[in-house]
């Protein structure tokens, strides 16, 4: 255990080295911190979004962000709490100016039609493919967390800067998430063994 910890320290001592390099306009440094945490900061946020399109946007406006802000850093969190702190705070944003925007008819067309096509029948006979159905009728407060911390590994101490709520409401939200979870993995026929 105590190696691991000892790794984990390094990790966090040559991210914070990056952010300082990037912070003095140093482009590797730039290149090598996108590409160490742009495959989990565009998951997460298209968790959140659910439009791939809008995902690349928020992801783009993240390091852009971090190559901005980089001085700002101040090392209360880690450097991935922080990229998912700034990926959170855009990926609602993002969401917040679709909602107020008119509905046009580009638009109305990529809304996906709700009903099962034979491929997504096909695609609820896999497991995994059931749980992700599972997780995405969840609340948003609640997929959130659970992502954050099955998904992005993140700990409950890190839920709480990023989501920007007490630890003990994050436990919370666990624990409601959790048992909802339960119940509708239970409704698709998760707890009868599928292979």
């Amino acid at each position: 255990m105590l190696g691991s910890q000892g790794s984990q320290d390094e990790l966090r001592l040559r991210e914070y080295d990056l952010l300082a390099r990037i912070a003095k306009g140093e482009q590797a440094a730039m290149r090598a911190l996108f590409a160490a945490h742009q495959l989990r900061v565009h998951r997460f946020v298209l968790r959140l979004v659910r439009r791939e399109d809008v995902a690349e946007d928020v992801v783009t406006e993240v390091f852009l962000d971090v190559w901005r802000q980089a001085a700002r850093f101040e090392g209360r969190a880690s450097v991935s709490t922080w990229l998912l702190s700034i990926a959170r705070f855009k990926a609602y944003s993002a969401l917040r100016r679709r909602s107020e925007a008119p509905l046009d008819d580009e638009f109305a067309e990529t809304i996906e039609d709700q009903d099962d096509t034979p491929e997504v029948t096909l695609q609820k006979s896999d497991k995994a493919g059931v749980l992700r159905a599972c997780i995405d009728r969840l609340s948003r407060e609640h997929r959130e967390v659970i992502d954050l911390v099955y998904y992005q590994e993140q700990s409950i101490e890190d839920v709480s800067r990023i989501v920007g709520i007490p630890e003990n409401t994050v436990k919370t939200r666990m624990f409601h998430a959790r048992k909802r979870l339960s119940e509708l993995c239970r409704e698709a026929g998760l707890d009868r063994g599928w292979p």
